[in-house]
């Protein structure tokens, strides 16, 4: 898309919580530029992700360093093989540091089946587990694998102090209501802007507005009318006025109440 079709990025005076990007894969700024750019359109906390055992001590180290700035720690399902006994001691060890908000991401990806999903399932079972036991919501990722997710949440949620978010929701409608059910949000991304996401939309339609979170998952999956760019919070209003175009409210609203939601799920 040529620059001069995209707009400026609105600001809307109201505070956002980005709860979902990778502060350590954005290449394009540095982190100091990137979380300025943010915090200049209303962006007041950030959540970066850790994926995988030799990402989580840069994702809390960048926590550590930004005042703003909040981790999360987990091993992805493409990189379930990888979780081992120092993994599940690190993220016990390290979840009392008040900088450290969720155990995440974790889940299950059957689209590209990295890992053997038998592993997968066990390594996201143990992680929901830790996420008990300390007494942290968690971030869960979930591809084309509706039927076990929903069996090992409606088996783990009911023992789950804090509940927390599907993010980068593209599953279907029958999980969305399980898992709002059992208390948990959905993220909400770029991927709603595009043309062909008219399942996501319809899912953002059905789903109580007090159940929806706003994330960039930085660097991917930027939003129109960036789309070519490296995804960054700073785009986070974009998402806010597909949520609001598409449950006919105004972007304020959806500002305010997915601001609350952020607050409940992970600082509370």
């Amino acid at each position: 898309m040529s620059k001069k079709k995209r707009r400026d990025i609105p600001q809307y005076q109201l505070p956002i919580i980005e709860t979902h990007f990778h502060l350590d894969y954005l290449k394009e700024e540095n982190p100091e530029a990137i979380l300025a750019a943010a915090r200049d359109i209303g962006v007041e906390r950030f959540m970066t992700i850790a994926v995988q055992p030799d990402n989580m001590p840069t994702a809390l180290g960048l926590a550590e360093q930004f005042d703003d700035v909040y981790a999360t720690l987990g091993v992805h399902p493409h990189e379930a093989a990888s979780f081992d006994e120092s993994a599940d001691a690190y993220i016990q060890t390290h979840a009392i540091n008040p900088k450290v908000v969720a155990v995440g991401e974790i889940g299950l990806d059957y689209f590209y089946d990295h890992c053997d999903r038998e592993v997968q399932k066990q390594v996201f079972k143990r992680q929901l587990q830790l996420a008990i036991d300390c007494e942290l919501p968690v971030v869960i990722h979930t591809r084309e694998a509706d039927d076990d997710t929903i069996n090992i949440l409606q088996e783990y949620a009911p023992k789950m102090p804090k509940k927390g978010v599907v993010h980068s929701f593209t599953s279907g409608l029958e999980l969305a209501s399980i898992a709002v059910d059992l208390g948990f949000c959905l993220g909400i991304n770029g991927i709603v802007t595009f043309n062909k996401a008219d399942n996501v939309r319809e899912v953002v339609a059905q789903t109580p507005l007090e159940n929806l979170l706003l994330e960039t998952d930085a660097p991917y999956l930027t939003p129109v009318p960036y789309r070519g760019n490296e995804n960054a919070p700073k785009y986070l209003p974009f998402i806010a006025e597909k949520i609001a175009e598409v449950k006919e409210v105004t972007v304020e609203q959806v500002l305010q109440q997915t601001y609350q939601n952020s607050l409940n799920t992970f600082f509370s």
